[in-house]
């Protein structure tokens, strides 16, 4: 008989708690993760924690509204230099199973961070204007319109806002170097093609998913 071990896997999903400070709303949630990170680490149980990132197709989504053909703006949160990270949904569930029967992730941080993926929101907007042959207005969000709901509006609305000032403002998905002794799922996996932001927007092109917006 061979005997196996369960590994638990939080749905953390998205940034890294451990290495980013954000608005009140948001680092509540943030703080709630690491409690279940030290209690996991407490109980021995084999674990590994991903820090996936963006879900791709829906924060394009969310940023062009792919569904609305007649607008000719779109928002730019704070400078829209930014650095972020989009995996594609279907991605991450692939590399979340890879990482589950991995020896090499048992009791570690894993992140998703594949290269062709990390873009700001003017990096997206050059190439949406390029594959739709369109130019769009930018009307640009600062920092203090961000801020202020997630001080002022209602639960969820204002853990919306803090979510968006912590990826579009302070990049929290990439204010952080990964070093050698750091996960990550491209160079894990490099057998693996992960769909690139190119080519979502080509999907969104073919025929566009439809989401509910739920509060990030």
């Amino acid at each position: 008989m061979v005997e196996t071990k369960e590994r638990f896997i939080p749905s953390d999903f998205g940034c890294e708690e451990e290495r980013i400070t954000a608005l009140p709303p948001f680092q509540a949630y943030l703080d709630n993760r690491k409690k279940i990170r030290r209690a996991t680490e407490a109980t021995g149980t084999p674990f590994t924690f991903v820090s996936s990132t963006c879900f791709g197709a829906y924060f394009i989504n969310f940023l062009f509204h792919s569904h609305d053909q007649q607008s000719g703006e779109l928002t730019i949160y704070g400078s829209g230099q930014a650095k972020a990270v989009l995996t594609c949904e279907e991605d991450i569930a692939t590399y979340t199973i890879k990482v589950a029967n991995d020896p090499r992730t048992c009791n570690r941080i894993v992140f998703y961070r594949p290269p062709r993926n990390v873009v700001s929101q003017l990096d997206l907007v050059s190439l949406w204007e390029k594959k739709t042959a369109r130019y769009f207005m930018k009307v640009y969000v600062s920092e203090e319109e961000i801020v202020k709901p997630s001080e002022t509006s209602e639960h969820p609305h204002n853990v919306r806002a803090a979510i968006l000032h912590s990826i579009f403002v302070k990049r929290g998905m990439t204010n952080f170097e990964l070093s050698e002794d750091d996960l990550e799922v491209s160079k894990l996996y490099p057998e693996l093609d992960y769909t690139t932001v190119d080519h979502l927007f080509d999907v969104f092109l073919a025929n566009a998913p439809n989401f509910e917006h739920a509060a990030l």
